[in-house]
């Protein structure tokens, strides 16, 4: 796959298919359409860094393939309100604010309060529910319910004159969901029967057999967690799992506890769900945070997000004893509500961890059913490939084992080997005459955002590293290029070594003597002086300690 050239001008009446993120990774879910000139696109999210991107705040889809095609975009689709599809709109929106954007209610109310924090004006949203069909410019978008770990998400079917692609945004097919809504499968064996050209489907769970477990029967362990925490409850969620949510207010009324939202997205997210008649929220059930300490400990439950282990969020700042409001200790219970996004397994643990150590109970999916994936089984999708009997199969929304392990269910349904692409970010596939083939490869590299600063930051990352886990060492001298004399130093000064400085006196005489041996031979550039520096330091350095830390050498001339 990695060996492919850039692709050729997409023909006439052909559909180019690029994702642009998503395949490969668990998060930033993206994909480009184009036909004779025109452009859609679905989903636009971000990708949570992981230990070995020190810094870095989230990281975005390809977007810069687009920079010269901005004015070409018909439509930008979203399929549901989680971060991982919606998170980089605004970095997009950047480059031209009125792309005309289509979603549920739910998730443009999600994506608005998020434009508005990033003060992105001018933008066009427009409502779409299920059952609607809409033609913008060359394509034409049905919308069918799915069920997900949010409410109202929604597949798309896009018509075009090159054939149908049917992509599946999240999904799964919960039979007893909470809100009633499940993926309707009817529309998609009406859609099968029309003729799937491509079917775009998530593979998250594609490696797990049978079928997701309803999110009615993690009740009965999320119901003794209530029953048997006697103090303190903390439930740690995302701020998007508005079900989940449900269940816990649901509990707490049943139980006499109040209810308390910790984490500016969970308050935020949860306000507009209740809003938009999502959540259901008893009278007289939610408190505010600063009243917490009015009300017995077994009296309130706190609702907290932080269940992925982030730095910043509030169930970290808990476990680290940073939070100004809440703490616990022995006797408190804490509920992790959420599966292990891939990636995040450290962080989550460190936080698990952190509140064992405090004294709370914790409790979480590895040793208790209180949570249930999002995402559609080996079953169901086996399911779906028989309902639809797509002519070509493009898995996506997973690592690479899960897209295997997806294109392997096709082809056991019937799907000729040839036609389900296992494709990365960034592979190019054309559709036309009822088949799809991969025809090249554009740059998908990661997009970082690190502050207020968007792009390429691959050099600072591994500068970052290096200082992590090598360390860093400066030294200092002070040279005479007139004399060719060494006046002072060299002066080192170490980080990140566990070793007292005092080890360092042996190789400060080896540096003064290699410098006072270059002047001798009229090395009078300031710049070659430093490279001598480096040299001697990082032999020594690798040769005494067995490191590669970062070495900045420092000569001054007179």
């Amino acid at each position: 796959m990695t060996d492919l050239k850039t692709p050729p001008p997409v023909k006439p009446g052909t559909l180019r298919i690029t994702p642009l993120g998503g395949l490969g990774d668990v998060g930033r879910n993206m994909a480009s359409f184009e036909i004779d000139g025109e452009i859609a696109l679905v989903d636009c999210g971000v990708l949570f860094p992981e230990e070995h991107h020190p810094g870095v705040d989230l990281i975005l889809p390809a977007l810069n393939n687009l920079n010269d095609r901005l004015a070409d975009i018909s439509a930008l689709v979203l399929t549901h309100g989680h971060e991982d599809h919606i998170g980089a709109v605004p970095y997009l929106l950047r480059k031209r604010p009125d792309i005309p954007i289509y979603g549920s209610r739910l998730t443009l109310a999600f994506l608005a309060n998020k434009l508005k924090e990033h003060r992105i004006r001018g933008h066009q949203l427009h409502e779409v529910r299920e059952g609607d069909r809409i033609k913008v410019g060359k394509f034409d978008f049905e919308f069918v319910a799915v069920n997900h770990s949010i409410p109202d998400a929604l597949a798309v079917a896009i018509r075009t004159s090159a054939g149908m692609v049917l992509h599946t945004g999240d999904f799964k097919m919960d039979q007893l969901p909470l809100d009633g809504r499940i993926t309707d499968l009817r529309a998609f064996a009406r859609l099968g029967e029309e003729g799937v050209d491509l079917f775009m489907v998530d593979s998250t769970n594609a490696e797990v057999p049978g079928f997701t477990t309803p999110e009615k029967d993690i009740e009965p362990a999320m119901s003794r967690v209530f029953e048997t925490a006697h103090q303190k409850l903390i439930v740690a969620s995302f701020a998007s799992h508005v079900h989940r949510i449900q269940q816990v207010l649901d509990l707490a009324v049943k139980h006499g506890r109040k209810v308390v939202y910790v984490g500016r997205s969970m308050v935020r997210n949860m306000a507009i769900a209740r809003d938009l008649g999502f959540l259901t929220v008893p009278g007289d059930t939610l408190i505010e945070m600063r009243d917490i300490d009015k009300y017995p400990k077994n009296k309130v439950v706190i609702v907290s997000t932080g269940s992925q282990g982030e730095p910043m969020a509030a169930l970290s700042r808990i476990a680290s004893q940073e939070h100004p409001v809440v703490s616990v200790g022995p006797g408190d219970v804490v509920l992790l509500a959420s599966s292990l996004i891939p990636g995040n397994e450290n962080s989550v643990y460190r936080v698990i961890n952190g509140l064992s150590k405090l004294g709370a109970q914790v409790v979480h999916k590895a040793n208790a059913m209180v949570h249930v994936s999002g995402h559609a089984s080996a079953g169901e999708l086996l399911y779906c490939y028989n309902i639809l009997k797509p002519r070509n199969v493009l898995p996506v929304h997973g690592e690479i084992r899960h897209l295997i392990a997806n294109a392997k269910l096709a082809i056991s349904t019937g799907v000729p080997a040839e036609r389900v692409i296992v494709a990365e970010d960034g592979d190019v596939i054309d559709l036309a005459n009822g088949k799809a083939r991969r025809v090249g490869r554009v740059d998908a590299s990661y997009i970082f955002v690190d502050g207020q600063t968007v792009g390429d930051i691959t050099d600072s990352l591994t500068d970052r590293r290096v200082l992590g886990e090598e360390g860093f060492i400066s030294i200092v001298s002070v040279v005479s290029l007139h004399t060719r004399e060494l006046i002072s130093g060299p002066d080192i000064h170490a980080r990140g070594f566990a070793e007292d400085e005092s080890v360092f006196e042996g190789v400060r005489n080896e540096v003064a003597k290699a410098l006072k041996e270059a002047l001798a031979d009229d090395v009078v550039d300031v710049h070659r002086l430093q490279q001598v520096t480096r040299r001697v330091m990082g032999a020594w350095v690798s040769r005494k300690l067995r490191r590669r830390p970062m070495i900045v050498p420092v000569v001054v001339s007179t």
